[in-house]
Parts: C-alpha cells; structure tokens; sequence
C-alpha cells in the first residue's frame, strides 16, 4: 500500500517536473536564440570574458550558480528527448551555461546540426535578426 502511494507519488511528480520543463523551454529556448550575437559561432576561439568590477566572491558565485543552472538544463533536455519539449535545444542552453573543456566544439558541433540550426533560425527570423553565421 506505501509503496503504491510513493510511486504514484513519483509519478505524478515526474509529470509535473515535465510540464515544467516543457513551459520553461518553450518561454527560455526563443529568448536565448534571438538574443545571441549573429556571429556567435563565428570564430574559431571565443575570447573569455571577465567579470571585473564584481569582487571575487561574488564572480565565484556567479559562476558555480550558472554551472549548476547548465546542468540542470543539460539534465531537462535529456529527460526532454523522451518527454514533452525541446530536449536538444534545451540541451544546448545547458551546454551554454556550463563551463567545461571543449566546450565551444561542442556548441558549435550542435548548432551545426541540420534540425538545430534551421529551428534556430527559424526562431531568429521570425524576430527580425539575422540567421547565425559561421567562419567556414
């Protein structure tokens, strides 16, 4: 009986998490395609920049706050590509968050990909910006 409980628990709570997720990609996926830089894969390294001006508590924080919140994303868009949303792109906000080694290759290798980059786009053009351009 307590079992059958915890599960339907889980369940429902896995149902909720994923409307929530659904949600968030559909209102977040739009805003972070149309506000990148036309030329943001462009270039063959991307030149790091810093937070000067904060102090180094607070960049610290910053940081370790948007690792965590691209894992999360990263973990969403997976759970995404067998529930309802936009996994890969969700996948790639994560990926875009997170910091970590080769991380621009990535980026790049999947934005590159036929479906993400016309999705993509396709959301640019709708909001009157110009379509993402690369150096090859």
């Amino acid at each position: 009986m307590l079992s059958g409980l915890l599960v339907g628990g889980l369940a429902i709570a896995i149902i909720i998490a994923s409307i929530v997720m659904f949600i968030g990609a559909l209102i977040l996926v739009p805003v972070v395609a149309v506000r990148l830089p036309a030329d943001y894969f462009a270039h063959r390294r991307r030149e790091r920049r810093r937070m000067e001006g904060y102090p180094q508590v607070v960049r610290i924080a910053l940081i370790v706050m948007a690792n965590l919140l691209g894992y999360v994303f990263i973990l969403a868009g997976i759970a995404m590509l067998v529930l309802p949303g936009q996994g890969v792109l969700t996948i790639l906000i994560g990926v875009m968050l997170a910091d970590f080694p080769g991380k621009f290759r990535l980026e790049r290798w999947i934005v590159t990909r036929g479906p993400v980059l016309k999705s993509l786009n396709w959301l640019r053009r709708r909001a009157g910006k110009p379509p993402l351009v690369f150096d090859e």
